[in-house]
């Protein structure tokens, strides 16, 4: 029989977007003689829609907006053996791939709903993902683990409203200029800024304060921008590592996303003895926050040879051309085929879990 994969996109975060160009992707790559699709779609003021299952490929992102008609659900409704009355047996969900970026999706929200529905899902578990996105808890985490890292600092609104000439001067004696302003649980690097001077430094927190209660600001590193992929639960795996080199400043949302005017290079130029250590480092990360499924865990190597771990992204971009899925393909694991590998890792994980007595 066919397994009943759901695809949970969209979602009530700035990285709506980002998640149906996603959602597209898999669908198309899935063998549909082994999966039954069903789309789960999350509207952007958070309503639930489910989809009928796809028995083809999906041409258009536009396809994938699901209005409702009648079809508007309720999440527990994904499990017909805790929640009978609300679903056929028939349209049970076997496994959920939560394909979600950014807050309520990638931060836990969504895996924390599964888990109380016992419903199998790829990718990271409720700890994993909440630390992912949250950077100050991820970098707080690494520090504990010994990992090394870009020197920060961050504030919460309240706290930074009370005296921003304070929170300023701090900055400027710790990290200097320039760093780097961040929400603190963003991803695809939205409202992200290079501050050169105080009033750069004061727009990018205020812009930053816009997406989250909760900022992190970074000092400046100067080395490659390395990334690596990982796939596993108690014993993961690395691929290949690939580079980022972008003709801008930075890796910013539209040189990411819009105008493609970034290179990748896969597999990237490091020697043995610094893959080595990326590899370590990207494994020590993945334990460090209890990860399960995938990461992709990106570096910075310098001149001198050091790699400082800057972040791991728990649900990384995945079309066929985003890095984590073209590094694996490098090493030797096509799209569908990864796809396929991490449902059967959710599926190892969930009946590890089962295993768990719940009774004394």
């Amino acid at each position: 029989m066919k397994m009943k994969l759901g695809l949970i996109y969209g979602g009530k975060s700035a990285e709506h977007n980002v998640s149906l160009q996603t959602a597209l992707a898999v669908i198309n790559a899935l063998d549909m003689s082994k999966f039954d699709i069903h789309p789960i779609y999350i509207k952007e003021d958070g309503e639930w829609v489910r989809g009928k299952a796809l028995n083809e490929p999906v041409k258009e992102v536009s396809s994938l907006r699901l209005q409702g008609n009648g079809d508007v659900v309720s999440p527990v409704s994904l499990n017909s053996d805790l929640f009978p009355a609300t679903v056929a047996e028939q349209d049970k969900i076997d496994v959920i791939f939560p394909l979600l970026h950014g807050p309520n999706g990638e931060d836990g929200t969504v895996q924390g709903l599964l888990e109380l529905l016992n419903i199998p899902y790829v990718g990271n578990g409720v700890l994993a993902s909440a630390a992912g996105m949250d950077k100050v808890v991820m970098k707080n985490l690494f520090a504990q683990a010994g990992l090394a890292q870009a020197d920060y600092v961050s504030f919460i609104k309240s706290d930074y409203d009370q005296s921003p000439e304070t929170a300023c001067e701090e900055i400027e004696k710790r990290l200097g200029y320039p760093c780097f302003v961040k929400p603190a649980n963003l991803g695809s690097s939205v409202g992200i800024n290079k501050c050169q001077d105080r009033p750069s430094l004061e727009a990018a927190i205020k812009e930053a304060f816009e997406y989250d209660r909760k900022v992190i600001i970074e000092e400046a590193i100067t080395g490659r921008e390395i990334e690596i992929a990982v796939i596993g639960n108690d014993q993961p795996q690395c691929s290949v590592v690939g580079e980022i080199a972008p003709k801008k400043e930075f890796y910013d949302y539209k040189a990411k996303y819009e105008d493609g005017d970034t290179d990748l290079i896969i597999p990237g130029n490091v020697t043995d003895t610094e893959y080595e250590m990326i590899k370590e480092m990207a494994i020590a990360s993945f334990k460090a926050i209890d990860g399960s499924g995938l990461v992709r865990a990106d570096f910075f190597l310098t001149e001198d040879g050091r790699a400082l771990i800057n972040e791991v992204n728990t649900m990384p971009g995945f079309t066929p051309y985003s890095m984590f899925p073209l590094m694996w393909k490098h090493t030797g694991l096509e799209y569908a085929q990864l796809i396929e590998k991490l449902v059967d890792l959710a599926l190892e994980r969930y009946e590890q879990k089962q295993l768990i007595k719940h009774s004394f």
